[in-house]
Order: structure tokens, then C-alpha cells, then sequence
């Protein structure tokens, strides 16, 4: 018998009743148990009070809100700075909203989101872009991701270093990565991912070597540096 895994913790803000009650019953649907939504909010202040509630792992956010200081889901993520969820890793805030403007993107992602995506996007592709961004990717509707990458100008350059150092790790060796630097003992992360406890002290072996890190330390370092946690 298998254990199995935890639900991703959600929390849903957006100022339309409605739209809420659908976003939840179409990822209800769509999830198998996997997504579980333990808040809602309508304001930038319940936004905030509700995410210090309940610690969720993302928050699915819209960028115009009413309250705080007039600067909707920015004013969510700075209200929220240092939230972290039951297991230690920071709330992580993918952005949802009717809007393409190049301007509401940059803000929100300055402020901190992981990801941004429009409302034009199906309940399938939401649901696998909340896994991404809950195992710490960042994610991106096509015709935004431009907007970031030339937003940050400096920034792309160290989006593509840190590409380039992933690219060394196999899919495996990535997820045992993150795990480690999450603070996972060996035997844990054995049990997640069922492989043996060799096959992980192997696992992470090579990925300190490819990354030239010299211990878990500097691992967690690393991806806590590059936002990969």
C-alpha cells in the first residue's frame, strides 16, 4: 500500500463571487483530491488575513483588488512576505486575471508571484500550472513570458545561467534536488519518490558533483537562491 501525497493547499482571491465559485468547482472536477482550496478572499485585507491563516501552499490571485494600498495583488504578496506553509517552504502566489497588460504583469511579478496566467486558460492547463508553481517552477501563459524576460533584462541572463544548471540534472536527480533542499532526510525522500535509500545517497551524489556544491548546506543555498524551493 501507497502513501498518498498531500494535497496542494489553495487559496482563491478574487473579487467576483462568482468567478471564485467557478475556478473552485472546475478544479474540483479536474483534480482528483490532488488540489485542496482551504480560503477565499475578495479584498486585498481578507486576502491577507486568510493567507496567514491558513498558510497555503499557493494562492491563486487576481491583480486588481479592492483595499490595501491601490495595488491589488501586489499589496497581497507584500502583506503576506515571510508566510511560510506548514512544511517550512515559502506560500507561493500564481496570478489569474482578465488582464494581458504588459504593466499588470511586471507588477505583480516584481512583487513576487511565481507565475502569471489569464483567465482564457482551460481547468486542465490551471490545475498543472498550480502543481508547477507549487514545485517551485515559474509559469507563464505563451504571449506573457516575453513581457518578463524583457522586463528584467539582467534578469533573463540569470534565468537562462540557471536553466543551463538544471539542464546538467536528469528529471530524477531534479526532483530528488528539491526535496533535499526542502530539508527532506534521505530515507524521506526514499518514500516519496519510492526508490531506495542508496539510490537517493547516489541521486544526490551526482547533483552536488554536476553542480559543484559540496554539500546538502550549499544545495538548499543554491535553490533558495534561485527560487527553486
Amino acid at each position: 500500500m501507497t502513501d498518498t501525497p498531500a494535497p496542494i493547499r489553495l487559496v482563491l482571491v478574487d473579487d467576483h463571487r462568482m468567478f471564485r465559485s467557478g475556478v473552485r468547482a472546475e478544479l474540483d472536477e479536474i483534480s482528483a483530491g490532488r488540489l485542496e482550496i482551504v480560503g477565499e478572499a475578495g479584498t486585498v485585507d481578507a486576502a491577507v488575513a486568510v493567507i496567514h491563516e491558513h498558510r497555503p501552499d499557493v494562492v491563486l490571485l487576481d491583480v486588481h483588488l479592492p483595499g490595501g494600498n491601490g495595488r491589488g495583488g501586489s499589496d497581497v504578496i507584500a502583506g503576506c512576505a515571510g508566510v511560510t506553509t506548514a512544511s517550512g517552504a515559502p506560500v507561493r502566489f500564481l496570478a489569474l486575471s482578465v488582464s494581458d497588460a504588459a504593466e499588470d504583469v511586471i507588477a505583480v511579478i516584481r512583487a513576487g508571484a511565481r507565475g502569471y496566467v489569464t483567465k482564457t486558460i482551460s481547468g486542465p492547463e490551471l490545475g498543472g500550472a498550480i502543481v508547477r508553481v507549487a514545485d517551485g517552477d515559474a509559469v507563464f501563459s505563451p504571449r506573457l513570458a516575453g513581457f518578463v524576460l524583457d522586463a528584467f533584462g539582467a534578469a533573463a541572463g540569470e534565468i537562462a545561467e540557471v536553466d543551463e544548471e538544471l539542464d546538467r540534472l536528469s528529471a530524477r536527480e531534479r526532483e530528488v534536488m528539491r526535496l533535499i533542499a526542502r530539508g527532506y532526510q534521505y530515507k524521506e525522500v526514499a518514500k516519496e519518490l519510492f526508490i531506495s535509500i542508496k539510490t537517493v545517497e547516489t541521486h544526490v551524489s551526482s547533483v552536488l558533483r554536476k553542480l559543484q556544491l559540496s554539500s546538502r548546506h550549499e544545495l538548499t543555498a543554491w535553490a533558495s537562491a534561485r527560487r527553486l524551493l
